[in-house]
Formats: structure tokens, C-alpha cells, sequence
């Protein structure tokens, strides 16, 4: 059997780590050129549909980040396994929920006890980057570097922070696996940004429910 010397061991090792750096600067730069196209696109679409005499509606959002702001008092049995199955098992937990029929319906169910909306990407950026932290065997890791991610998300070929942000963002193919991937968030309370009338919809002046766009206010000041 073949023996390489150490040197050259060394040396191989290094290429391929500038190699994997070289490849996830280049899936970050595309990520990147991906979102401000999306966004000028947006922007096009708007002014055209202003100039048309239109009013420009957009794509129904696919994405929700859901909050969780009520305790354990009280809570009827469907609403609580609803916030078992959605993983918010403590206030101020937050998770990120594709938005479909089944979850909507869950949503309204567990509406009294939670807070959501639709995240930016400065958002999801922030909460992953500062917030996230691994599932792995049933164990709460630090995702302290790419491999981390790597192990349990290669073969979806999700294998750094940026990969994981993308498919979050965009609801990707394997959206399940990325959100399932992140522990849920636990967030600090937020400086006077709780109403006073806190289990009021949000729409009547409370902080339940739907917020909309509002909800990275909130999460970035809990982040």
C-alpha cells in the first residue's frame, strides 16, 4: 500500500479547504445576485402596474415566522397540541412555518396564544446567524461552523449557514428538513413593544395573530 508523505497529505488537505471556501463564496454571491433580482423585479412590477392605472398585488407569501406569547393557562387541548406539533413549547419560542391550507388552519386555531407574519431577509438572516442553533439527535448544538450543517443537511446538498438562509427564504424544496434542522428560537422580550391590551388581536390594538409585515419590528427587537 501506497504511503503519501505528510507534506503532501497537508498539502491536498489545504486545496480542498480552499476548494469548499471557493465553492460557498460562490453560492453566497449567487444567493445574493438571486435576492436583489427578486427584489428589482418586485420594484418593476410595482411602478408598472402604477403606471397602467393597476394596483400590483403580490405573490401570496409562502412563509411565516410564528412566535409564541401566551403561557400554559388555560389552553384547550387542540390548541395545545397544535403548539406541541408546532414545536412552541415556551413563550417567546419562535419557529418558521411554510404557509399552506393545513398550517393556516392551525394558525387560527392557536391564534390566541401566538404572533406572526411574514419575515425579511434581514430577518431570517439575523435569527439564524445570531439565534440558530442545531437539532441533532435530539440534542440542542451551537452551529458553530459549516459542518454542523454539512452532516445532517448534505445530502440535500444544503452545507453551510447561506444554504440553509436560502432555503428558508425561498420555501425550497427541502424546507422541512432545514426548518426541522433548527432548534426553535428562543428570543429575548421585547423593549416595550407589548401592548397593553397584549391578548387582543393585533388588529384591535393587541399582539396576537397576523401582524403581517410588522413581525420583523418585533423579532429583531427580541433577537
Amino acid at each position: 500500500m501506497l504511503m503519501l508523505h505528510p507534506s503532501l497529505l497537508l498539502k491536498r488537505s489545504s486545496f480542498a479547504k480552499l476548494a469548499k471556501r471557493r465553492e460557498l463564496f460562490k453560492r453566497a454571491a449567487k444567493y445574493d445576485a438571486e435576492y436583489k433580482a427578486a427584489a428589482l423585479n418586485e420594484i418593476r412590477l410595482r411602478r408598472q402596474a402604477k403606471s397602467e392605472g393597476n394596483y400590483y398585488v403580490p405573490a401570496q407569501e409562502k412563509l411565516v415566522f410564528v412566535v409564541r406569547i401566551r403561557g400554559i393557562n388555560n389552553i384547550a387541548p387542540k390548541p395545545r397540541k397544535v403548539l406541541q406539533l408546532l414545536r412552541l413549547l415556551q413563550i417567546n419560542n419562535g419557529v418558521f412555518l411554510r404557509l399552506n391550507k393545513a398550517t393556516t388552519e392551525m394558525l387560527q386555531l392557536i391564534q390566541p396564544y401566538v404572533t406572526y407574519g411574514y419575515p425579511n431577509m434581514k430577518t431570517i438572516r439575523g435569527l439564524i446567524y445570531k439565534r440558530g442553533y442545531a437539532k441533532v439527535n435530539k440534542q440542542r448544538i451551537p452551529i458553530s461552523d459549516n459542518s454542523v450543517i454539512e452532516k445532517s443537511l448534505g445530502k440535500y446538498n444544503i452545507i453551510c449557514v447561506e444554504d440553509l438562509i436560502h432555503e428558508i427564504a425561498t420555501v425550497g424544496p427541502h424546507f422541512k428538513q432545514a426548518s426541522n434542522f433548527l432548534w426553535p428560537f428562543k428570543l429575548s422580550n421585547p423593549n416595550n413593544m407589548w401592548k397593553e391590551r397584549k391578548f387582543l388581536h393585533f388588529i384591535e390594538g393587541g399582539d396576537t395573530g397576523n401582524r403581517e409585515n410588522f413581525i420583523n419590528n418585533l423579532v429583531q427587537s427580541m433577537n
